[in-house]
């Protein structure tokens, strides 16, 4: 299969694995990327000690592309961008903030440079950044997500519409029959991020795993609005959250009751209650814990069968 995307990365699928915080270590990665699409290590949730291990772990485990998605607002990111160039990483994923201040850097050094975007503005913003491609991602999505709730149906369109960049589409796309929808939309890859964050490799805790596996429809939400809109599975947490929105609650009151350590204590720890339990909506269709190399397989033989099935409508 041959679009763009996989051109510009050296890969044999166009699928991506997020960059998610507390489940995308080296073994993630490595097993997605040894199964023809491009896992990424997601720094947001790694000391720089500990990006650095995972990095020469990865390298280790892979011989095949691998990517390090890097949240620009992370506390951390200078020194992570150090052990970036360090270990001449080839591939970059950049999130949460301006693109403008370190893609040069990434460019000058000959990195692939791609940034996830949810409006058309920061489109714009990347492409003049010189960004090599974007990320479009929908509300849908699990994890942090964009102010606007606009959905991938909609968002993809219109960021092919303002841009000729290599397109990747985020946000509820766990299967095939999704991944073929946003091809036709526009998209030339996809990114993938709740299915791979409750696979074998995905180092979050068993019980964040299992209580994905109960979801269902309805059971996640976006929320924190007033901060930086997150979608979760409702809980405790989301109960204390809802409960002071409702009431009004200023933005440093939710931060207090946000605190540190949230989305580790539930997705790190498995603590199902207290813990921030970040997943897209998609979760309601995922059913099993699966390799990453058979979350792919099947994900390439459903997008054949259904591209079939299109073909042979008049």
């Amino acid at each position: 299969m041959k679009t763009r995307i996989t051109e510009l990365f050296g890969i044999k699928y166009p699928i991506i694995q997020a960059g998610m915080v507390w489940c995308s270590g080296w073994k993630l990665a490595s097993a997605v990327s040894n199964a023809g699409g491009l896992g990424l290590i997601g720094a947001g949730s790694m000391y720089p000690d500990v990006l650095e291990e995972h990095i020469v772990k990865c390298k280790e485990a892979t011989q095949n592309p691998f990517g390090v998605n890097l949240p620009l607002l992370y506390s951390h990111i200078e020194e992570h961008i150090e052990i970036v160039l360090k270990h001449k990483i080839k591939i970059v994923f950049t999130s949460a903030g301006s693109p403008s201040k370190y893609t040069p850097l990434f460019k000058q050094n000959n990195i692939i440079v791609v940034h996830v975007v949810s409006n058309e503005k920061f489109t714009l913003k990347a492409e003049e950044a010189g960004v090599d491609a974007v990320v479009a991602e929908g509300f849908e999505a699990g994890g942090h997500n964009g102010i606007e709730e606009t959905t991938t149906m909609v968002l993809i369109p219109l960021i092919r519409n303002i841009t000729k960049l290599p397109l990747i589409a985020a946000g509820g796309i766990a299967t095939g029959r999704a991944m073929l929808a946003a091809f036709s939309l526009g998209a030339e890859g996809v990114q993938i991020g709740s299915r791979f964050a409750i696979s074998e490799e995905s180092s979050a805790h068993i019980n964040f795993k299992n209580k994905v596996l109960e979801t269902k429809s309805g059971d996640t939400i976006l929320t924190l609005k007033k901060i930086t809109p997150v979608r979760l599975i409702k809980n405790k947490f989301y109960s204390y959250i809802s409960d002071a929105e409702n009431r009004g609650a200023s933005v440093e009151e939710l931060k207090a009751i946000l605190g540190k350590g949230r989305a580790k204590k539930g997705i790190f720890e498995g603590d199902l209650e207290d813990g921030e339990l970040e997943i897209g909506q998609v979760s309601a269709l995922i059913k099993e814990i699966k390799p990453a190399k058979k979350i792919i397989e099947e994900i390439i033989q459903e997008f054949n069968s259904a591209q079939k099935e299109i073909c042979k409508l008049e």
